[in-house]
């Protein structure tokens, strides 16, 4: 299964982080080209290769760490073919910093329609950039992640992947249930937990 991280920013460069510390390979992207990762690269270790956006579009798993208005522009033209999308933005309103209107929709169903083809599963968003890159394992426990998404496979996918970079995976089952909880301005926002036990 290969792997990408669309963003280079503080989400992806966390994310980025807990792959090289498992060594595991994985592909970042940014809309600035490869070169502008050189340092970025050098800096994670050799388990991370900066690419294109479109070579990280064609991973088997795409994580979406950039802002939440470029998700569209970004992903233009990308074929998915039940590939995975990694939902790891967060709907904000600027300067304010508050929950953008989105009509009552939820922010998942907004970022699914930019991909369609793709299983979608809300996941990485709700710890701070610092708390995800910090090292999962806390206090004799691991640190949570939260997900979501409409397809119970690959909501087991991606839980795999979060237990496979050291975290706890806890699945708040579909987008328009558990995924309430997870997104900005819900109630799991910023919450920070540690998992004891298997």
């Amino acid at each position: 299964m290969s792997f990408a991280i669309l963003g280079s920013g503080a989400i992806g460069r966390a994310l980025a982080t807990q792959f090289a510390r498992k060594r595991i390979d994985v592909m970042v992207a940014n809309r600035r080209g490869p070169k502008s990762l050189a340092d970025f690269a050098k800096d994670l270790g050799q388990n991370i290769t900066a690419v294109s956006v479109q070579d990280a579009l064609r991973a088997d798993v795409v994580v979406l760490a950039i802002p939440f208005d470029s998700v569209p522009e970004a992903v233009r033209g990308s074929q998915w073919a039940g590939r995975i999308a990694v939902d790891a933005t967060n709907a904000i309103q600027f300067p304010s910093f508050t929950p953008k209107d989105l009509g009552g929709r939820m922010s998942t169903d907004v970022v699914a329609e930019a991909i369609p083809g793709a299983r979608v599963v809300k996941a990485f968003n709700t710890l701070p950039a610092a708390v995800l890159a910090a090292d999962p394992a806390q206090h004799g426990g691991r640190r949570v992640i939260f997900l979501s998404g409409n397809e119970k496979g690959a909501n087991a996918e991606i839980a795999a992947v979060i237990e496979r970079l050291g975290f706890a995976a806890i699945d708040l089952g579909k987008i328009g249930e558990g995924g309430r909880l997870q997104q900005f301005g819900g109630p799991f926002a910023a919450l920070d937990l540690t998992r004891h036990g298997p």
